[in-house]
């Protein structure tokens, strides 16, 4: 769904998975240090939106999702995971309950898939599911902002922020009082500093919960079952996952970022050394230079220098070994 926020004077559309908005506005620099100052906003209008109503709700979700969400508060943020049967992430859910719709943002383009595994296990539950992508756009104001919320929008609130879910009517008229616009790529950068992973970017067809540290805040360890539940207790109880995510400090005299999926390798092994993980998500940080997040193979040292491709790169701990 393309954003009419493209219009905006130096608006350069993003690309891939984050096609439909901007992926910057003319300064990249300038857009990420505005939001790390709580200023601006970003247009999040391609992600998908998905409203569940109905008595049932919060008790029937909490019977699927990661996340104890029967007795969620109205207006509490929190996030969840849908997992196969074997414990890999097939779906990421932000989302707040409202006191009569639970309101979720997912990846762009996963709400079909969602919403069809949803309908399939309604059963006998009070429960109705919607895609609400058409009428509702998904904006981000950064911590710290003291921009005015329109009455009667929802808002998820977290520690990195709010995301409202406006009329999508609305949105042009919003962004013209919300601030300076910010990009994806700036949210991007930030995303990566803060060391969050995000379905597609950070995870593949056989990521656990474990191995991106995505245990406390979006899977709860102490609630009833749910499909691929027995995959994380026991990786939990008796095991350690196969990968962990890293935060990675790349060499900045490189032009070019090494992009997802790049392959490392240990320094000390040379260009022909085995490779112990990857990239996931790239990006220049106004502050800290180019970063990354990767996924590498437990068992590495946590002060193992690492090479992206040909590119140097010196590890921070995620997830603990």
């Amino acid at each position: 769904m393309k954003s009419p926020l493209l219009t905006l004077p130096g608006a350069v559309p993003a690309e891939g998975v984050d096609e439909g908005v901007a992926a910057h506005y003319g300064d990249l620099f300038r857009e990420q240090r505005a939001l790390a100052d709580g200023t601006g906003f970003v247009d999040l209008s391609h992600r998908g939106v998905v409203a569940v109503t109905g008595e049932d709700r919060l008790a029937w979700l909490h019977l699927l999702l990661t996340q104890h969400v029967s007795d969620l508060p109205a207006g509490r943020a929190t996030e969840a995971l849908i997992l196969s049967a074997n414990g890999h992430i097939e779906h990421a859910l932000y989302l707040v309950d409202d006191g009569g719709t639970v309101w979720a943002h997912v990846e762009p383009g996963s709400q079909g898939a969602l919403i069809a595994y949803l309908e399939s296990m309604k059963f006998f539950y009070k429960v109705e599911v919607a895609d609400r992508t058409a009428d509702t756009a998904v904006v981000h104001l950064p911590a710290g902002s003291i921009a005015e919320v329109p009455e009667g929008v929802v808002v998820r609130e977290t520690p990195h922020g709010r995301d409202l879910f406006l009329p999508r009517t609305d949105l042009e008229a919003y962004a013209a009082q919300a601030g300076p616009p910010a990009g994806i790529l700036a949210h991007e950068a930030l995303r990566v500093e803060q060391h969050r992973p995000r379905l597609g970017f950070e995870t593949d067809h056989r990521t656990i919960p474990h191995e991106l540290g995505w245990i406390g805040s979006a899977v709860h360890l102490q609630k009833g079952c749910y499909r691929g539940q027995e995959t994380v207790a026991r990786v939990q109880n008796l095991g350690k996952p196969p990968r962990r995510l890293v935060f990675l400090h790349l060499d900045g005299s490189e032009v070019h970022l090494p992009v997802a999926g790049t392959e490392l390798r240990l320094a000390d092994d040379g260009p022909d050394g085995r490779k112990i993980g990857f990239i996931t998500t790239s990006a220049r940080h106004h502050e800290l230079g180019p970063v990354a997040l990767a996924l590498v193979k437990r068992n590495v040292a946590v002060d193992a220098p690492l090479v992206a491709g040909d590119t140097a790169a010196a590890q921070e701990v995620v997830v603990a070994p």
